[in-house]
């Protein structure tokens, strides 16, 4: 597995050196690259395909202070630019769709395929803001002598299933973004886009992948139906054929 060292990180990525236009695999937040791996193998005959474990996951260096999400594009473009990468197919799903969309919104980027998209602030509910209000009331309760020790299982009870499941400098990471809103970016990005999108998608819902749409010049949605967050890795075949058309002009060009 190839290896390389941006900023004092050791990132570990495949590459398999085709001559043709490259395609860059951006997988999601607590993943790693064998999430994009069926995707890889699908275009590696006729391009050339970096599939990164971005850093904090699979085998490459957690980030020596938190990162938000321009912090992880600026390692991006750093590390496109030492592996020579210009001009990429960028392909992603949630976190890594995050990315690419600030990516795309400021680099040149040939196309962009965006699945269960991250990026656009959620519609809260009533019931989501009762819940920040208690953990606010809780964090300064467990804070009184004798109960601090129970801080931490508070914050671990009402935080997402994805906080939960970090600490140290992910979590801090994590937070800075899931804060950021990408929204305005959208109207940025000139790439043709695809858009994939489980329709009972309930981390980034159907009318965010509808927004996208709506705000990306030159963008189309397919939605696949009665399947969720993970559509792509679940229909996998289904999501490469898409994707195989949508870039078949890329493979006559290079003939």
């Amino acid at each position: 597995m190839p290896q390389i060292s941006i900023n004092e990180l050791t990132i570990h990525y495949n590459d398999n050196h085709h001559t043709g236009r490259c395609v860059v695999l951006l997988h999601g937040w607590g993943q790693n690259k064998t999430m994009m791996e069926p995707i890889e193998q699908q275009f590696e005959k006729d391009f050339r395909v970096i599939n990164i474990d971005l850093p904090g996951f699979g085998a490459s260096d957690l980030p020596l202070k938190p990162w938000g999400v321009y912090e992880y594009t600026d390692f991006l473009k750093e590390f496109l630019d030492a592996i020579e990468v210009k001009n990429p197919i960028l392909i992603a799903h949630s976190f890594g769709a995050r990315l690419a969309i600030i990516f795309a919104s400021s680099y040149p980027t040939h196309k962009l395929v965006l699945t269960g998209a991250a990026g656009i602030k959620p519609k809260r509910s009533i019931g989501y803001h009762v819940r920040v209000r208690t953990y606010k009331m809780a964090k300064v309760v467990f804070k009184l002598p004798g109960l601090n020790r129970h801080q931490e299982s508070v914050q671990r009870f009402f935080g997402s299933s994805d906080y939960r499941a970090i600490s140290g400098v992910m979590r801090q990471s994590f937070v800075k973004i899931v804060n950021e809103d990408l929204t305005p970016l959208l109207s940025k990005i000139t790439a043709p886009t695809l858009l994939i999108w489980g329709q009972k998608d309930d981390a980034t819902p159907l009318w965010m992948g509808k927004l996208m749409e709506k705000k990306i010049p030159d963008a189309g949605l397919v939605v696949f139906e009665d399947d969720d967050h993970y559509a792509y890795w679940n229909q996998m075949v289904r999501f490469n054929k898409i994707c195989d058309a949508f870039l078949a002009d890329e493979k006559e060009n290079m003939q």
